[in-house]
């Protein structure tokens, strides 16, 4: 029997972009193991990201763009010979959706998948002064051109589904053999390692919780130590922290020092997209969650028992302090964490979803 070929399109290298990573690469496997062909194609490189998401280059960014494109054409070409292209955000960075029609006009179903508010402008900072040129509200065009959207929660899927009749979601999953965690014990620690982790993109939501760390500092002083890592360092003024640059290859050593993990988050449109993924990455190794209550936070925390949700700074004061002074709870919470995650976001009880999807749009 003639295997099903998919053509992945995609901004980023495989291992390189949190959202490809939990949205779309760790279902690969499963797809071949059920028959399907997958050719996976990125359009940044290495180099490229050095340059691409820096401030001004601006040469250097617009060849990136050009060598892009003339990938993209060559994608193109080879259409023909794939029963489906998956897009995940957008085949192009910039405002068009010149490839997506073409996509349509070839007859290849589009599988279209988001896991933000994307609509909205939220351009990286080293790319403010050409925002312009992305034109967000494409999102709803390429909706309107794709066969299938597959979108990470409830709010996502109400925008789509103004634009698409084919709208599933499929929440951001975790590999729970991957995502192990290290045995914990109940002895007293010299200190409590406060965590977050994210992308450049994200270290201004760590800014909205500002005070309460200068205020959990000056009650525990060297009791409690803040640890972030980022690709990025970030500025946060008053507060002593131990940045660690991420890396594939150590990321769940480096996250399993932590004994809370922290998911502050504004609530506005953007935020209201987002798919929880720090939150589950913690929840997956046995950390317990603190959490903005944004968007699907909501939905993935059961306040007080896999996890807390707080949204003022006395709240996020109070459960910081109650998880500091209790390993007791932060062990029993971390647990509850993970069976959460193992039940309802991990891919293993996703994949059988995923796959119908891709079923019903190619079949």
């Amino acid at each position: 029997m003639k295997k099903k070929r998919i053509l992945y399109l995609v901004p980023h290298r495989m291992g390189r972009s949190p959202g490809q990573r939990f949205r779309c690469e760790h279902f690969i496997p499963f797809l071949k193991e059920s028959g399907y062909e997958i050719t996976y194609s990125n359009i940044l490189s290495a180099w490229d990201d050095k340059y691409f998401y820096s401030h001004r280059n601006y040469f250097i960014k617009l060849f990136i763009v050009v060598k892009s494109f003339i990938k993209r054409v060559r994608d193109i070409i080879r259409v023909k010979n794939y029963d489906a292209v998956f897009i995940y955000r957008e085949a192009f960075m910039m405002g068009t959706v010149f490839f997506e029609r073409i996509v349509k006009w070839l007859g290849a179903p589009i599988i279209f998948d988001f896991d933000d508010s994307i609509w909205l402008n939220d351009t990286s900072q080293g790319n403010q002064n050409v925002k312009w040129l992305k034109r967000p509200s494409k999102t709803a065009d390429i909706c309107k051109l794709a066969t299938t959207v597959i979108v990470g929660n409830s709010y996502l899927a109400q925008y789509a589904k103004q634009y698409s009749k084919n709208v599933f979601i499929i929440p951001t999953t975790i590999d729970t053999d991957y995502h192990k965690p290290v045995e914990k014990t109940l002895e007293n620690k010299n200190s409590v390692i406060i965590g977050w982790t994210g992308t450049s993109t994200t270290l201004k939501h760590l800014i909205t919780i500002q005070s309460t760390l200068l205020n959990l500092k000056k009650r525990y002083g060297n009791n409690v130590k803040f640890s972030i890592i980022a690709d990025l360092s970030p500025e946060i003024e008053g507060v002593e922290f131990e940045f660690v640059k991420w890396s594939l290859t150590n990321e769940i050593e480096q996250l399993s020092r932590f004994d809370i993990g922290i998911m502050p988050l504004p609530d506005n449109q953007w935020t209201r997209g987002k798919c929880g993924f720090k939150g589950l990455q913690y929840m997956a190794l046995e950390i317990p969650s603190v959490m903005s209550p944004v968007g699907v936070n909501n939905d993935i925390v059961t306040n007080g028992e896999n996890g807390y949700l707080a949204s003022t700074d006395q709240e996020w004061l109070d459960v910081l302090s109650m998880l500091i002074e209790n390993p007791e709870l932060r062990m029993r919470i971390g647990k509850e964490g993970r069976k959460t995650v193992i039940e309802k976001f991990s891919v293993k009880n996703n994949n059988q979803t995923y796959l119908k999807v891709i079923n019903s749009t190619i079949n």
